[in-house]
């Protein structure tokens, strides 16, 4: 088993560093959609993570801890962007092009419409859906209550069925690996 971190210890950090380091740059890869702009912010967390890791305190697992700084950097990072992109975001105004629905892939689609989710939606979905948080462990992860978690959850799902259901009309995708959302029209 391992041992607990102690705060403020280098050789701890270095630990954490190389046990979560993976798992913090696949989550951000999936909520950015970017491998580069995920390895700045992962950096950029972790660099953060360190400054602050003489005053973190074992009240939450370490791993959440150094998830939080990294969702809130990318979060940070996904409002810089759209702030630099107004320009852009302004000519893509209007209606999609309507993909034929027998060339539809639901996995990429799936990808798709979870990257056009809020971020803060889009990062409950990848610590739940990709690394199998509970709500409580996204909860404090996050620094929320866990009513919020499941509320960010719900709606981000309610979004996703919308968006991908008229595209899939009676047929079913699956967010959690355990069970069977149906559509419903």
């Amino acid at each position: 088993m391992d041992q607990p971190y102690r705060s403020g210890s280098p050789e701890d950090f270095h630990r954490l560093y190389r046990v979560t380091y993976h798992h913090v740059f696949r989550t951000l890869v999936a909520i950015l959609d970017d491998e580069s702009a995920a390895e700045d912010c992962t950096q950029e967390a972790f660099l953060s993570a360190f400054k602050a890791w003489k005053a973190w305190k074992a009240d939450a697992p370490a791993e959440a801890w150094i998830h939080r700084i990294a969702v809130n950097t990318a979060i940070s990072y996904r409002r810089k962007q759209r702030l630099r992109q107004v320009g852009e975001l302004i000519k893509r105004l209007g209606y999609p092009a309507v993909a034929d629905p027998s060339e539809a892939d639901l996995g990429l689609d799936l990808l798709r419409e979870m990257r056009r989710l809020p971020a803060k939606q889009a990062a409950t979905l990848v610590l739940r859906h990709l690394h199998g948080y509970t709500n409580r462990e996204i909860a404090a992860a996050l620094g929320l209550p866990e009513s919020t978690v499941a509320s960010r959850l719900m709606e981000a799902k309610r979004t996703l069925r919308n968006r991908l259901g008229g595209r899939r009309r009676g047929k079913s995708f699956d967010t959690s690996n355990r069970s069977r959302v149906p559509y419903s029209k």
